[in-house]
């Protein structure tokens, strides 16, 4: 037992000294506590005391051969030889390579050294030897299943492991957290006095997105150790994950002054700025980090942030490929490199690039709804409907890819003739899913505006104004669509105008105007790209957007001219697919409007559903026409009046035919 105890106190005395995270180096004064906590608790008997200071039980004292550790219990004395001290003090400067050399040759002058053993394993562990490092640890718990610092070291082993892009790894990612967790756990157990612990645990929470209690536990291990760099580093990091910059700001200028050689600090300081829209104050800052540690992903992946704030996308698309190539799990860098690419006007090659990240991670939800929504973008509607449904069908409750699978689902509908697509199992499946999402986010007015446009779009009457007000502009958005399924364009145009209104930046304005060109409301994107050419930046993207819009009237003029000679000449089928082509193309033209439904009128035989589907045309035209003379007003709705009654009458026709 007392040889255990020994060792126990020797290992935690060493271990103090080590960091538990690639980039958290240990001080002395925390070597001198945790020694000192273990010599005070121990049950031996003590053999001479110096007089020395610390902030624990115990003091520390030099010997010819070493360090001895003392304590005020009684006659307890502990030497920890020169090697030793030498191997911490490189483990401190950051060579642990040479820390690694030493510890093994005072292991192998004596195996059974803990500390040497405990250090030489913590080395192993920065410099990622993982499996070696995991195998010193379970060596010294073999001799003392109670050391601290051997399951404290564990734990950063396992934690360190996440780092890795194995399939494996990232696939049990959560088991690997949850293991950690209780092995650092077990530690402070034993010891809780151990700085190092509380930052470890902090670490495991923040990776959980439990980030209260992380910053709860980097909290106590910069209470324990006021000087403790590599904590009020990571504190700062949780704090920025909540948006809290003048607190985060805070922990890193600490951290910074504790040790200007903390990457991680660094880091943390130049996203913060950039956050604040500080980009030279960023540049400095992470140019710093990037000096001290040239392998950081998070490093590179903001670097590319700023760059791309600055409007230097070639440099900021470098950076996002020098993240990927460090860490090719990392899913922001594509998602980012897909934004220039789509800012670009290159949604093929975005779509590419998020392909790319999808052979890393098939299973990740934010890549398959930007490649839904890059695809919708593009009218490759199946595509779009494909990758929506691959994130609805694992959770069920994300509402923005039930919003998207609905737009997508309007722009098939409105591109199909003669509604073939409501009598479909694709229409079914998208009113499950929609009702499904709808009952998992019943707050969410988008949503249910969403539900109501898909069932507007059926047939189905649906009063908007019991859905409520729309209280923001996303809301509007949504409102104007549902608005628009109902061919309520004097309203939609109205929700419209107040969100281009609204927009005061170049990428609120695009957002809108991208949006009503993919629903094909190109009279309002018009006038988003309009204003944003007027915004500082936005001239040359709003000069291609506008190119859009014209290639879009064009191609539907064209359309509409095709089907009235086709009409003119009797080709009423090809006439009725050119109309809806028309239509498809720019829904806001009433010329189209009427001359489908009166070529609707003319198919033989006559069928329900074509006289029905001219009714909604007709009425579409007059909604496109609000001077209409009332005259003629009233001659179309006695038209529309009759086609009811004749729909009526033919629809119980085949219903008895097909009874027959």
């Amino acid at each position: 037992m007392a040889n255990r105890n020994s060792f126990k106190a020797l290992s935690l005395a060493l271990a103090a000294t080590l960091s538990l995270a690639a980039n958290s180096p240990w001080t002395a004064a925390q070597a001198r506590a945790s020694h000192a906590r273990s010599a005070a608790d121990s049950s031996l008997p003590v053999q001479g005391v110096a007089e020395s200071t610390s902030r624990s039980a115990g003091h520390l004292v030099s010997s010819a051969d070493g360090l001895q550790i003392a304590s005020k219990k009684g006659a307890y004395q502990i030497r920890i030889t020169r090697e030793v001290v030498r191997a911490d003090s490189l483990m401190l400067g950051g060579k642990y390579d040479e820390a690694a050399d030493l510890y093994k040759g005072e292991m192998e002058k004596n195996h059974n050294s803990v500390p040497a053993v405990v250090g030489y394993g913590m080395a192993l562990a920065k410099l990622y030897k993982l499996d070696a490092a995991d195998e010193n640890f379970n060596r010294v718990l073999a001799l003392d299943p109670q050391n601290a610092m051997a399951h404290a070291g564990k734990a950063m082993v396992m934690f360190n492991r996440l780092t890795s892009s194995s399939g494996t790894v990232i696939k049990n990612r959560d088991a690997t957290l949850k293991n950690a967790e209780a092995e650092v756990k077990q530690a402070l157990s034993i010891d809780p006095g151990m700085p190092e612990g509380h930052l470890t645990l902090g670490n495991i929470y923040k990776e959980e997105g439990r980030l209260d209690d992380a910053i709860a536990e980097y909290k106590q291990a910069t209470t324990l150790d006021p000087k403790f760099s590599e904590a009020f580093a990571q504190l700062g990091i949780a704090r920025l994950s909540k948006d809290q910059y003048a607190d985060s700001v805070s922990a890193f200028k600490t951290a910074i002054s504790l040790n200007s050689g903390n990457s991680t600090a660094h880091y943390g300081l130049g996203r913060a700025y950039y956050k604040q829209g500080l980009n030279d104050e960023a540049l400095k800052e992470l140019n710093t980090s990037l000096y001290q540690f040239r392998n950081s992903a998070p490093v590179h992946l903001t670097l590319g942030d700023v760059y791309a704030a600055q409007g230097n996308t070639v440099a900021a698309v470098k950076e996002y490929n020098q993240a990927i190539s460090i860490k090719p799990e990392n899913p922001d860098a594509y998602l980012h490199i897909a934004d220039i690419r789509e800012s670009r006007g290159d949604l093929e090659l975005s779509i590419s690039e998020l392909r790319s990240g999808l052979e890393m991670m098939p299973n990740n939800p934010d890549l398959h709804l930007r490649v839904a929504d890059s695809s919708l973008k593009l009218e490759k509607l199946d595509d779009a409907m494909k990758e929506y449904n691959t994130v609805l069908a694992t959770n069920p409750g994300n509402s923005a890819a039930a919003k998207g699978l609905t737009r997508a689902y309007y722009l098939k509908a409105n591109k199909e003739a003669g509604g073939a697509f409501f009598v479909s199992n694709e229409y079914e499946n998208a009113q499950s899913m929609i009702d499904k999402a709808v009952a998992m986010n019943p707050n969410d007015m988008e949503l249910r505006l969403a539900q109501a446009k898909l069932r507007s779009m059926a047939g189905t009457p649906v009063d908007l104004s019991k859905l409520g007000t729309p209280s923001n502009d996303g809301e509007r958005v949504a409102y104007a669509e549902a608005l628009l399924a109902q061919n309520r364009f004097a309203d939609a145009d109205q929700q419209m105008q107040q969100v281009i209104s609204n927009a005061n930046d170049p990428k609120q304005a695009f957002a809108v105007a991208d949006l009503a060109l993919m629903i094909k409301d190109l009279p309002d994107a018009e006038a988003a790209y309009r204003k944003a050419s007027t915004m500082p930046g936005g001239q040359e993207r709003a000069t291609r957007g506008l190119a859009l819009v014209a290639k879009a009237k064009d191609a539907s003029r064209q359309d509409l001219t095709m089907a009235s000679d086709l009409a003119r000449r009797s080709q009423l089928g090809s006439a009725v697919d050119k109309y809806h082509s028309a239509i498809y193309g720019n829904p806001k033209v009433a010329d189209a409007r009427i001359g489908l439904a009166e070529t609707l009128e003319r198919l033989k035989p006559q069928a329900s559903k074509d006289l029905r589907e001219a009714i909604v045309q007709y009425k579409a035209y007059e909604a496109l026409t609000p001077n209409m003379p009332p005259k003629e007003l009233e001659k179309m709705n006695k038209k529309i009046d009759n086609l009811s009654n004749k729909a009526f009458k033919l629809e119980q026709k085949e219903r008895e035919r097909g009874h027959a």
